[in-house]
């Protein structure tokens, strides 16, 4: 993939002239022939009007020099090397795009935050900040920004209802504060060819007493990984799961990516739960924090989620590769192409591309698949109505320190690698859809087989349960360090999981009171609820017609229920 990338960057770079001084619309063409082809939701006229938009905007930035950021995934890595050198011929506004790591981002944006210096002029930040960013007010709302000091630099072609996480970058005020860039979800993996296997299925209707399919619940999951793991494969003994424990920062996305949610944590709601959402954080009727804890009607540290934690150690020690416990996030990503795990519960579509190389042990020699992905299963405190796992937004950013003419330069960049005219292409190296046109393109029907069920997931109607974090996080860098700290005591046996999730929301809480305290958010900032216990905060929540925090379930090991993949699929189409 990066090979092929730098090669079309190349060819890009000569067939536009680095350094020619001229920028217009002979530039667009060439760019459209070499680069776009038939990869677009647009006419070839309708993209040379968007192209000639492009041109015309940005002559009063012609020759300035702006610098953007992002993380490091290939969706990135194809604007920096593609799209930006394009966007520099065409436009004459000279684009540095920096790929960093996402912690990184983090870091800087905080900084910019902290300090008014402005580090970068456009920020692919995620929209797991909008909270953060609606309480400081340190971004620009784009909503007012395309209508009043931006709308000379917004594209009449952009079509912001066209994206499909717009919902994620919206605050409680109704303002849109950033504009996707990017989007993958974690979803449930498995191997279909085993799943399919004759003798497979008969074993395991055998001991279970129900088919092997895909897991609606945690209790057919953990049916299913007993059941693959030791089980002699290929001539090889697999593994029925994959995960990670490392005590990393990597960790505490694990746990922030909504596998509390997946359990049952929270309340019901897409795209967050409220008043309580999937951090267990809770708010009052005025979007205010009033408390992490289940003492404050929080539910951190509530069963639904010390449920979660337990079931994640169990798992990772029963049904994993042994090295799964001391790996990371990066060092456990490629094992399931390897061949030897039968199901993953949590697994970045980010992967798709890398995981569908021809060669691999998991890919046919028709270069199709061996596995799919499909919905993930939820735990037993999970009830209809709420988020069901998590979804990444990259989003563009635009901080107020950065000066207006540089805002509006940024602006017309991250509109051009959005565009429609781009999208297709785009979506189609890096797999991270965020138009719901692109997702229904022809090309994605014609590519869908080779993609394990990832486009039939973004054209199904499952897709809106899978979001990232809401808007009761009020602080997202200092809130999420919290969690790797903490689960990571629960990883390594120093902690249980009662007393690592009651250490994390009393460190949460730490937080929310010393925001309270400082005033900084003004009236939609924290203010700390009085304490008292799960029975009194359960029947106050049951009393709204609201459900967190929840009783402890007497019985957590539930019916095991699982659906035939390729029904789940019709069933979608219908």
């Amino acid at each position: 993939m990066r090979r092929q990338i730098l090669t079309s960057t190349t060819a890009i770079v000569l067939l536009l002239g680095a350094g020619n001084a001229y920028a217009g619309m002979n530039e667009a063409k060439a760019f459209l022939d070499k680069e776009i082809g038939p990869l677009s939701t647009l006419s070839r006229a309708d993209q040379e009007k968007e192209m000639q938009w492009f041109i015309d905007a940005a002559k009063p930035f012609a020759g300035m020099e702006i610098k953007v950021v992002s993380e490091t995934i290939a969706t990135h890595s194809y604007e920096s090397q593609v799209l930006a050198p394009a966007f520099s011929a065409i436009t004459g506004i000279k684009v540095t795009h920096d790929v960093i790591q996402e912690g990184d981002v983090v870091e800087k944006i905080q900084t910019q935050m902290q300090t008014g210096q402005n580090l970068y002029d456009g920020w692919v930040n995620d929209s797991d900040l909008i909270g953060t960013h609606w309480r400081y007010q340190q971004v620009r709302n784009l909503s007012d920004w395309m209508a009043g000091e931006g709308k000379d630099v917004t594209d009449p072609m952009l079509d912001v209802d066209d994206f499909i996480g717009k919902s994620f970058t919206t605050a409680p005020d109704g303002k849109l504060y950033q504009l996707p860039d990017q989007q993958f979800a974690n979803l449930y993996w498995f191997r279909y060819d085993w799943f399919n296997d004759e003798k497979n299925k008969a074993d395991f209707k055998a001991k279970y007493g129900y088919d092997l399919g895909v897991p609606v619940n945690w209790s057919a999951y953990e049916d299913i990984a007993a059941f693959f793991t030791g089980r002699e494969i290929d001539g090889k003994k697999v593994f029925g799961h994959m995960d990670y424990g490392k005590k990393d920062p990597s960790l505490g996305w694990r746990f922030t990516d909504a596998w509390l949610s997946m359990a049952g944590n929270g309340d019901k709601g897409i795209p967050n739960g409220k008043p309580v959402d999937e951090w267990g954080i809770k708010v009052d009727e005025n979007s205010r924090p009033v408390g992490s804890c289940v003492a404050r009607g929080g539910d951190t540290n509530g069963p639904a989620s010390v449920y979660a934690i337990q079931k994640y150690l169990d798992w990772l020690k029963a049904y994993a590769p042994p090295e799964a416990q001391g790996m990371t996030f990066s060092e456990s990503g490629p094992v399931p192409s390897q061949g030897t795990i039968a199901q993953q519960i949590f697994w970045y579509t980010a992967f798709t591309a890398d995981m569908a190389k021809p060669g691999l042990p998991v890919v046919n020699e028709d270069g199709t698949p061996k596995w799919r992905v499909a919905p993930s299963p939820h735990g037993v405190y999970w009830k209809d109505g709420m988020k069901l796992g998590y979804q990444d937004a990259g989003s563009w950013t635009l901080m107020k320190s950065t000066p207006t003419d540089r805002a509006k330069a940024a602006w017309l960049y991250a509109q051009f690698v959005t565009s429609k005219t781009v999208d297709v292409k785009k979506s189609h190296v890096g797999l991270t859809f965020i138009r719901d046109s692109t997702i229904h393109d022809k090309s994605f029907t014609e590519r869908a087989p080779k993609l394990g069920g990832l486009i039939e997931f973004y054209r199904s109607p499952a897709r809106v349960q899978w979001t990232p974090t809401g808007t009761n996080v009020p602080d997202y860098p200092k809130l999420a360090q919290l969690w790797w700290q903490n689960i990571g005591d629960a990883s390594s046996g120093a902690k249980s999981p009662q007393e690592a999730m009651d250490s994390l929301c009393a460190d949460q809480e730490k937080v929310l009171s010393r925001l309270e305290k400082s005033g900084v958010q003004g009236d939609i900032g924290p203010k700390m609820a009085e304490e008292h216990d799960l029975d009194y905060w359960n029947k106050d929540a049951v009393s709204k017609g609201n459900l967190a925090p929840q009783l402890k379930v007497e019985n957590e090991k539930d019916k095991p229920i699982t659906v035939n993949y390729d029904e789940l699929v019709k069933s979608w189409q219908k």
